[in-house]
């Protein structure tokens, strides 16, 4: 092992014109010190893991604590000039078991790889009324606006029972929570407008039952409104942002590679390895956070009880050492092992729902418009470096009318 360097904030600059690959620094420090000691902004010195094993082994130990109050926030910005406050009932994502264990068994089945496939329908049903939009509009058009935001957030909605009216607001609410720049008090009257509109929306369930996801939740009498409010509030939140954005992510990754859009235009059965090869191409979930119970000692490097340790997700799904040739697209690749939907208890638990909105949304988008192409230089397109979840503000696309 190599003498340790000394701490270093958290890379984030990406390489002009590379819009789908990592910060370089990534790569390098994976080579040399897959950990390494990181300075975080509150001033705290944690480590960085960028290695495939370690950030597997890290997210996979229960020594490493997920608890939003342990947790020091590597970005800049992405907190509120103070430590984490703890989960509030309901917030499953930010607890470690027992009471992750609990509010996860009580989800799980509302999310089986069955029950998400069985809803295919009716997201090739959205995806085909949104195309047909687009195609009425005609050229050019934000194919995020368009496109990659309303399908997924009309489907997040119709499974919880939120009324479609309102995904605009949260929408709002939701941008202001993952921006980067946001004031603390502009962040915190988002936060506060979530919690409102979810215990409202909590208290009808209970007065009149609905045959969703909350409404079903609501009827079983096994959570509180508050554990049920902050639950619909965090399914809500990751059931559009992070699947809008690979879409859109997506769509400009194939259109960009167009021998690669012509084989998975040929090839229908080709379509689920295409949505697992975006998934660890992109990355669009920078990093994740554990914070450690005790001593803990991983790659060679002693991580003392109470340190943050973040794992960089793009690193990881970028490895040589387990994907060769990792910068390259390859939508025939074996992507065994990816963790662009993490890794162990807290694995995302909709990550069916978001594979088949992909598969089913990028090749009814390509089947219905061939030759769909960027509106704009491709340096015009607006990064969401901005934002925790990355990808695009907007997307202009167009192609050739019939």
């Amino acid at each position: 092992m190599s003498p340790t360097p000394p701490p270093a904030p958290l890379p984030m600059a990406r390489r002009a014109g590379r819009p789908f690959d990592p910060p370089e620094e990534l790569a390098r420090l994976r080579a040399e010190h897959p950990i390494s000691p990181m300075a975080y902004p509150d001033g705290h010195v944690g480590w960085l893991v960028t290695g495939h094993a370690l950030v597997r082994a890290v997210l996979a130990d229960p020594r490493f604590s997920h608890r939003s109050e342990l947790t020091h926030i590597p970005l800049p910005g992405a907190g509120v000039g103070q430590r984490p406050p703890s989960a509030p009932p309901g917030q499953f994502t930010a607890m470690d078991p027992p009471e992750h264990t609990r509010y996860r068994h009580l989800l799980t089945g509302q999310f089986t790889v069955r029950r998400m496939r069985g809803l295919t329908g009716r997201i090739e049903a959205i995806t085909a009324e949104h195309l047909e939009a687009m195609e009425r509009h005609g050229p050019p058009v934000d194919l995020v606006e368009a496109f990659a935001l309303p399908i997924p957030g009309l489907v997040i909605c119709e499974l919880l029972g939120v009324p479609v009216a309102e995904r605009g607001r949260f929408q709002r609410d939701m941008t202001l929570l993952l921006s980067l720049d946001a004031t603390p008090e502009r962040k915190a009257a988002a936060y506060t407008a979530i919690q409102e509109f979810m215990g409202d929306l909590v208290r009808a369930k209970r007065a009149d039952p609905t045959d969703d996801l909350l409404g079903g939740l609501a009827a079983s009498g096994d959570l509180t409104d508050e554990e049920l409010a902050n639950i619909g509030g965090t399914l809500m939140g990751a059931g559009f942002e992070t699947t809008a954005n690979m879409i859109a992510l997506g769509a400009w990754a194939l259109m960009s590679h167009p021998d690669r859009l012509a084989a998975l235009r040929a090839d229908p059965g080709l379509g689920d390895q295409a949505v697992e090869e975006l998934l660890r191409y992109l990355s669009i979930i920078p990093v994740t956070v554990r914070t450690a119970l005790e001593d803990v000692e991983l790659g060679g490097r002693l991580v003392k009880a109470g340190q943050s340790v973040t794992v960089s997700v793009p690193a990881a799904n970028r490895d040589p050492a387990h994907f060769p040739d990792p910068d390259t697209l390859d939508l025939r690749r074996v992507t065994a092992g990816h963790v662009a939907f993490g890794h162990g208890v807290h694995q995302c638990l909709g990550q069916q729902l978001a594979r088949v909105e992909m598969r089913v949304g990028l090749r009814a988008l390509f089947d219905r418009f061939p030759g769909l192409r960027l509106a704009v230089p491709p340096e015009e397109v607006p990064l969401r470096t901005d934002m925790l979840i990355y990808g695009v503000h907007r997307l202009p696309v167009t192609w050739d009318p019939a």
